[in-house]
């Protein structure tokens, strides 16, 4: 397939051109980062599967027994690190300084995951892989500095059922295909849920520009709210003040 070999050599260029070692890429059990770790393994021998359990039953169960299968399927190296006590830990310190909220205090989890992911990555000369598909990016169903950081992302451009269809031709495992996308950011999470549009109603729209006057009106109010999310940090421009 042509499409594969295009984004294994993409891979391999942006490898080669930052003088790297490795690749690394977290693990969570999901289509999206299954595909990702497909293509690196394609790509670069050396890549390493990281499984980031926390809090949810999901996590420590079948998302974690999913992963490791993906990884065992396509020979990726693994390890599992268990960020509970990191966020618990953290958590902490910062309710004593500020009332955080609910949604902030979710978010840390990716945050701890991305950290994690970079830490390792400069210890072993490895770039991160980005896991985000076109749809999420889309909607800014991601976290700002976390599953939306990385170094590289070979999927940005797929949606999410373009990532199922392009697993089923790589023979990916069946659990992938049936299993609720999640962030698994808390108890029972699923990103449909969350959003309160399916993934098939937004891909719809990004390919065909139909969709039903709810589903567009929630997509369009998730994407232009998001904006600030797909662009870099604003910064100050000395020439507007004619400095």
């Amino acid at each position: 397939m042509l499409e594969t070999k295009q984004r294994v050599d993409f891979i391999s260029k942006v490898l080669n051109s930052a003088g790297a070692k490795g690749i690394i890429f977290g693990n969570s059990g999901g289509k999206d980062c299954a595909l990702v770790g497909i293509l690196c393994k394609m790509a670069c021998e050396n890549t390493l599967s990281l499984m980031l359990p926390c809090g949810t039953t999901r996590s420590y169960g079948s998302d974690l027994d999913d992963a490791t299968a993906l990884a065992a399927q396509f020979g990726i190296e693994y390890r599992t690190v268990d960020l509970a006590a990191a966020r618990d830990a953290l958590a902490g310190a910062i309710s004593d300084q500020a009332d955080a909220t609910e949604t902030a205090l979710s978010n840390l989890l990716p945050r701890l995951r991305m950290a994690t992911l970079y830490t390792i990555a400069q210890s072993e000369g490895r770039l991160v892989a980005g896991t985000g598909n076109r749809s999420e990016i889309y909607m800014g169903y991601f976290t700002k500095w976390g599953d939306g950081a990385s170094d590289f992302n070979p999927i940005a451009d797929l949606t999410a059922t373009e990532v199922y269809e392009f697993l089923a031709h790589l023979g990916a495992p069946d659990f992938l295909f049936s299993k609720p996308p999640s962030a698994g950011l808390f108890e029972g999470q699923t990103d449909e849920a969350d959003m309160g549009v399916t993934y098939k109603a937004i891909d719809g729209y990004l390919l065909t520009g139909q969709a039903s006057p709810e589903d567009k009106l929630v997509i369009e109010r998730y994407h232009n709210s998001s904006s600030h999310k797909r662009v870099m940090p604003v910064v100050f421009d000395p020439a507007i003040y004619g400095i």
